[in-house]
This record gives structure tokens, sequence and C-alpha cells, in this order.
């Protein structure tokens, strides 16, 4: 009874904390404790609302800048818009102004000494620290938006100096962790947990990229070890009450649940995945991300019947961001393919073509691959079909000036379609056996 009225009490505080009202004043304990709120407003669905609350402050504080500019970021990355891609483009370097302005100013002595001597961290004050952390995030979301804003090399080149000075700010951080004097400083917790987030972050990244790549940035300095990227990222989600404890949790179940099948590593650990999402559940029963989390390690496991459940759930959970209604449409779409259900399939990809800027190719041509195993196809049906392998390769578009692979599997067989007289053999099932979105996808098929 006891445990049960602690519980209740445990919400109302929760609850209280998220209706109170924007503070007037901001010192660097209130922006973490406001940034908290924003972020389980975030992670509970109130998308707007995170919003609104983060933007009052974003050109003084560096806490609310970052959280902002992060914001605008995942509207960007999820809708591919290029009004969205610029706003956010135009909000992050607002942020990476203000984290600048709060960083420690090197001295010219101590800029030409600092191979010989080390600097003394404990000199630092706590907002030149968290100032530090802070533009390294903002300055990996700046690189990113470069990469997808533009396809030149000019773009390319400018976002990889973008994500070497952030390297270079995340090994700072690191060595402030390790060599600075804490003394039970309240905000180490926090600090420590976006350290772990980012050493652990970059490193898996680095390592993911192939290997022609890889040694051209291990040859400039950089390196990335993916299994010092994931224990980092381990150690980091067992901060449970640092700020960026959840996010690294994040990261983890999108590497476990969803890059690992979509690079067909096949090395995803499904059990840590659902370990680490059960707490999440608990605190955000009704959150979009981790429901769509839940119905990925469903589909994994070969339970489509309780992945189809979850991604449902997940959709009608919220209607602020239909964004992460598409990471869903795109899952319920492999689901009933499973299923052999081409038609509710194709439902899901006409969806998708429909609202979804990410790959209009890929979504075409699944939407025409569906279409053409359907049985009794009328004459106005198949030539609906001609159109839509037809402009299949109008579609396709680059990334960082490379094109994408999965659009170029479907470029290829569109034009195979055309060149073999409109025919193509079990085109759909094809695509569900490849390992380029969720394929090789369940564990049993």
């Amino acid at each position: 009874m006891a445990q049960k009225e602690a519980s209740e009490e445990d919400e109302l505080f929760e609850d209280a904390r998220e209706c109170v009202p924007i503070p007037t004043e901001m010192d660097l304990a209130g922006a973490i404790e406001e940034t908290t709120v924003v972020l389980k407003l975030f992670l509970n669905n109130r998308f707007n609302e995170a919003k609104s609350r983060t933007q009052p402050w974003a050109g003084e504080s560096m806490y609310h800048a970052l959280g902002y500019g992060t914001i605008m970021f995942l509207q960007a990355v999820m809708t591919f818009d290029a009004t969205a891609i610029e706003a956010a483009i135009d909000t992050v370097k607002r942020a990476v102004i203000v984290c600048n302005k709060q960083r420690k100013k090197a001295s010219m002595m101590s800029t030409l000494t600092r191979g010989v001597i080390k600097p003394d961290y404990d000199t630092y004050t706590d907002d030149e620290i968290h100032a530090e952390l802070c533009y390294a995030e903002c300055l990996i979301q700046r690189a990113l938006l470069t990469f997808i804003q533009d396809e030149n090399l000019i773009s390319f080149v400018k976002g990889a100096l973008k994500i070497r000075a952030c390297y270079h700010s995340y090994k700072d951080c690191a060595k402030i962790l390790h060599q600075r004097t804490w003394n039970g400083n309240k905000q180490q917790i926090h600090f420590e947990s976006g350290v772990r987030m980012g050493i652990g972050g970059f490193n898996l990244l680095i390592s993911l990229l192939p290997t022609r790549i890889l040694r051209l940035l291990e040859f400039v300095g950089f390196s990335g070890n993916k299994h010092l990227g994931l224990s980092e990222l381990e150690l980091g989600s067992t901060y449970s009450h640092g700020l960026r404890g959840p996010l690294c949790s994040i990261i983890l179940m999108a590497y476990h649940t969803l890059v690992t099948y979509v690079l067909g590593t096949a090395d995803g650990d499904i059990d840590l995945a659902e370990k680490l999402l059960q707490p999440c559940l608990k605190d955000f029963p009704n959150g979009a991300l981790f429901l769509f989390f839940a119905g990925r390690i469903q589909e994994i496991r070969g339970n489509i019947d309780e992945a189809i459940v979850r991604f449902d759930e997940s959709v009608e959970s919220q209607e602020e961001w239909r964004q992460f209604h598409h990471l869903c449409y795109w899952e319920l779409m492999w689901c009933h393919s499973f299923k052999g259900d081409w038609l509710m399939a194709m439902k899901y990809a006409e969806k998708l073509c429909r609202e979804s800027k990410w790959s209009k190719a890929t979504y075409m041509y699944q939407k025409a691959s569906f279409l053409l195993m359907c049985d009794d196809k009328s004459p106005d049906t198949i030539c609906h079909i001609n159109y839509l392998f037809s402009e299949v390769p109008n579609m396709k578009q680059r990334i960082a000036g490379k094109s994408i692979p999965i659009e170029k599997f479907a470029v290829k067989k569109a034009k195979r379609y055309q060149a073999s007289g409109n025919r193509l053999t079990l085109p759909a099932l094809v695509s569900v056996t490849r390992p380029v979105g969720t394929g090789s996808h369940c564990q049993h098929w």
C-alpha cells in the first residue's frame, strides 16, 4: 500500500514538473532541470509543448538552444522538407553561437603551450564545461544538416570539417570528465551522461562507415571503435537520472533493432534492446517512439501479429508529428508483406508515397511491386503499375553527393521491368529477402 502511495506521489510530482510555468531567470542548474522537463514532454508525444518551452530561452541558455535546435533538427531529418532543413540550419547555427560564447576562452599562451602543458580543468567553471559539451552536440547536428542540404562536394567537405571540430570537442570533454576534481558536483551526472553519449555515439557511427572511408578518416586523425562505442553508451544508459541517460538507451535501441538490420551486420542484441525498453515503456507507456521499438522487437522475433499491434498503437498514440507515423507505415508495409497480404502492404507503400519525402523512388517501387503480386489485376491496374515503374528512376535522390543503395536497387529493378516486357519475377519477395530496410528482419525467416 505504501509502495502504491509512493508511486502515485511520484506521478503527481512528475505531472507538476511538466506543468510548471516557464521560469523568468535561468542559471545552469535551472536550464538542466528545464531541459529534463522538455525531454519528458517530448517522449510523452507532447512535441509542440516541448518546442515552445525551449524557444523563449534559446538565445541565452545553452541547454535551451541545444534543445530547440535538436527538435528543429529532428523535424528536418524526418520530413526531408527543404524549408524545414533551412529553418533547422538557422536554428542550429544560432545554438552553436550561444554555446560558443560560454565556452572557455583560450589565451594566446595556453594555445602555444597546449601540447606541452596540460590544461587545468579545475579552473573551468561549470558553465564552461557544459558549454563545451553542448557545443559538440550542436556541431554534429550542423554537420549532418550540411550533408542532407546539398549534394555537392563543397558541402561534404564543410560537413567533414564540422565533424572534425566536434570530434575534438568530445575528446576535450572526455579529458575534463577524467581529470577534473568533481567533489560531489551535482551537475557531474548530466555532464558524464553527455560525454558517454557523445564518445559512444561517435565511435559507433565512425565504426559503421565503409572500410575505405574509415581508413581515410583514421589517416586524418579519426578513429572508430564499435565495442568502445557500445560500452560507453551502455554505461551512459545506466545514468537514468542524468539528462542524457535516456538518450543513450534510445541510441542503443535504435542500433540493435534498426541499424544492424539496415546494414546487414546481424549482430544486434535484441535481449539488451528489450531490457532497455522496459523501463522506458513503464515511464512513457504511450510514447510513440518506444511503442515503435516494441514493434520492431516483436517483428525481429517473428511475432508479426504482435508487431502490427504495437505499430498501430504507436500511430494512434499521437497526431502532432506524423513523421513518426511514417516509421510505422514502413514497418507495417513489411509486416503485411510477410503475411502475403500484398494489398495491405501496397496501401502502406501508397501512404508513404503520398506523405513522406524520405525516398519516393523506393516507396513507388514497393507500391508497384506489391500491386504486381496481387491476383486478378484489371487492365487499368496494369497500366498504373507500368506508370509507377516508369516513374521510379525520376524519383531518385542523392544525399551528401551519394545515391542511396536502396534506391539504386529500386531503379535497377524498375528498369529491368521495362526491359523485360513489363515483367518481373516475384518482385515483392525479392525485396523481402534483401537486407535493405527491414529485410532479414525476422529471425525465423
